[in-house]
């Protein structure tokens, strides 16, 4: 009967380890600069750092500006070699104003995630 316990048990901590990993399985922001609601001067760089490693050709960002119609702002935008961060370099110089970094990243294991960073250049 002891023996039945400890099968059960195994096979429990088993089906728990599968769906914390399966839980854990999508890119999610842990990092970025500028952060999330900060108020700077113009960035010469923005970089959204994940938590795992991610696919290049499906990880990217746009930049806008909610206040002008959702105009976007050309940004020049890189995976790192260790696939964890997404560098963009704007193409101008920014102007004052509120932006929005609309990010779209895809984990090595094909999950995909979107969000949103909002920040203010004065």
């Amino acid at each position: 009967m002891r023996h039945h316990h400890f099968i059960a048990a195994g096979i429990a901590a088993s089906a728990a380890l599968l769906l914390a990993g399966a839980a854990s399985a999508h890119a999610h922001l842990v990092k970025s600069t500028p952060a999330a609601n900060a108020t700077v001067a113009a960035p010469k760089a923005i970089s959204l750092t994940f938590n795992e490693k991610l696919t290049p050709a499906f990880s990217k960002f746009e930049l806008v500006m909610p206040t002008m119609s959702n105009m976007a702002v050309a940004v020049k935008a890189t995976v790192s070699k260790d696939g964890l961060t997404i560098t963009g370099t704007p193409q101008a110089p920014l102007m004052p104003g509120v932006y929005k970094i609309n990010w779209h990243a895809a984990s090595s294991d094909g999950h995909k995630m979107d969000g949103v960073v909002d920040f203010t250049v004065k």
